[in-house]
């Protein structure tokens, strides 16, 4: 399993010093709900007696251990005093249904509600590990839903409900996460979907079941979704203006990695904002990115590394290139302007006015570090490095791992940026072998070779020679202590006349 790891710092108040009443209530395995729950030692036993109590402001407490599932209704926190539910450890296990639906938790018509650290396994019939309908302004964060009979998590007419470092695995039927009907401005990031019967992440906005039919705003950043098994790593029906980047979508089976469309939602998904994800497609997959007739409508495709394995289908697949803008990305040769038909190549998609800047793939082991570990980061040399466009630059500003973009001269292309060190470590170049080892604490890189007799040229980033040295037998030390700071070059020519420059980010300290 290939869990993401982030370090973010998280400021959560519990409970707000504007409402003196709030409660802290306190749910134990050894509890008893004729307790006054107030403290540990005079807990309740079930979440379900505490949900019936709680009041804006107040926080449930629930002790490691095993748990049937609960139901918020018509109660509502506040911007200031939200009702919190938190797990007091990493063990809080829901694995019995609530007592109306099947869901392991259900939160309807409740404003400013949190869930936090909760598992919720196994639900029956058409359960959900956790759904929210009709209830604004909520947060389901640190949760794990696994082998649910429906989905994951699952939303309905939910506003601004923010879904972040959750994992979703193995949902029987349907979808790890799954925001639906006129849910405007939700926020999808952190979280890992893997093992899925169907979609990773779907949003459908379904117009049928009321409301306007369409999702506004949405965001869907710095998630990992792989191995699940149907339509899509990411499926957007009835979007406005939906922003995606720095995600990792891979081997998704019978999938796109990202889907563009119209089917239940009242409009067509346009003016998506697609920026510095990863996304691999395996041999039995579909498109890396499907943009079907009408989205290509303001949607822009950049700084995205689009790697597909199918024998035909290719990266993306746009039905109509008008007001459709797809650059600075890296590409199989196979593109289609007809969606999900032909192919054409690289070429004759950049002689159509797209992806002028972009590159044809190397093999994906020299882009990204081990692609047969899952280890989808950036290597050393690869050709994603600096790379990319600063167009994105109102919306990335750090990668998948919460690194500061770019590290570089400008941004990488992919989820990921490749981090300069002092200098940059290790670079091995094919051809005439050219190693460079940095001390970063002594200034020196140690160049291996196996040809002898270079010139070694170093130059700054205007073209001007610094260093020139002459018929340098290999191994070489060349010191870097009297550089300034800043981008340099270093340019080997051997006795062959080959040559090979490499790109240098240089910080002397």
């Amino acid at each position: 399993m290939n869990l993401l790891k982030h370090t973010f710092l998280f400021t959560y108040i519990i409970v707000s010093s504007f409402n003196v009443s709030a409660s802290n209530y306190y749910i134990s395995n050894g509890g008893n709900d004729a307790n006054t729950g107030l403290d540990l030692a005079n807990a309740f036993l079930t979440i379900q007696y505490a949900a019936d109590l709680v009041t804006a402001g107040d926080t449930v407490f629930v002790e490691n251990g095993t748990y049937a599932g609960f139901d918020v209704r018509n109660v509502n926190g506040t911007a200031g005093s939200p009702i919190v539910f938190k797990a007091l450890g990493t063990s809080v296990l829901i694995n019995q249904s609530g007592p109306i639906r099947d869901d392991g938790i259900n939160i309807e018509n409740a404003d400013y509600i949190v869930l936090d650290g909760f598992i919720s396994n196994n639900m029956p019939g058409n359960g959900n590990g956790i759904r929210l309908v009709l209830s604004d302004f909520c947060v389901v964060r640190n949760c794990s839903c696994d082998n649910n009979a429906e989905r994951g998590i699952f939303t309905g007419f939910t506003d601004d409900i923010l879904i972040e470092h959750n994992i979703c695995t193995n949902s029987i039927d349907e979808h790890g996460i799954y925001v639906s009907n006129s849910s405007d401005r939700p926020i999808i990031r952190y979280n890992e979907c893997f093992g899925n019967n169907n979609i990773g992440i779907h949003m459908n906005a379904d117009v049928s079941a009321g409301g306007d039919g369409i999702i506004s705003d949405a965001q869907i950043y710095g998630n990992s979704i792989h191995d699940n098994n149907g339509a899509a790593g990411i499926n957007m029906d009835g979007l406005e203006d939906p922003i995606v980047f720095n995600n990792l979508i891979y081997n998704n089976h019978f999938s796109q990695g990202i889907a563009l469309f119209q089917q239940d939602g009242a409009i067509v998904t346009n003016g998506a904002k697609i920026y510095n994800n990863t996304i691999v497609v395996p041999s039995d997959g579909r498109w890396g990115i499907l943009v079907k007739n009408g989205a290509n409508v303001k949607t822009e495709i950049y700084n995205n590394i689009i790697i597909n394995q199918h024998p035909w289908r290719g990266c993306i697949a746009v039905e109509d290139i008008a007001q459709f803008t797809s650059d600075f990305n890296i590409l199989n040769d196979k593109m289609s302007d007809s969606g999900d038909g032909s192919t054409i190549s690289l070429s004759a998609w950049q002689a159509l006015g797209l992806d002028g800047n972009s590159l044809l793939a190397d093999p994906l082991p020299s882009i990204v570090v081990d692609p047969s570990l899952n280890d989808y980061t950036i290597s050393m040399g690869s050709q994603a490095i600096d790379a990319g466009t600063t167009l994105v630059n109102a919306v990335v500003t750090a990668d998948l791992n919460g690194n500061i973009r770019p590290s570089g001269s400008t941004y990488d292309i992919g989820a990921y940026e490749y981090l300069l060190n002092d200098c940059v470590p290790d670079l091995m170049l094919d051809g005439n072998v050219i190693q460079l080892i940095a001390n970063t604490i002594e200034h020196q890189f140690t160049i291996f070779g196996n040809a002898t007799n270079y010139d070694i040229v170093i130059l700054n980033a205007n073209g001007q020679t610094i260093q020139n040295l002459s018929s340098v037998p290999l191994p070489y030390v060349v010191d870097l202590g009297s550089l300034p700071n800043g981008l340099f070059f270093i340019k080997t020519i051997n006795n062959m006349n080959n040559q090979i420059s490499v790109e240098l980010m240089i910080k002397n300290n």
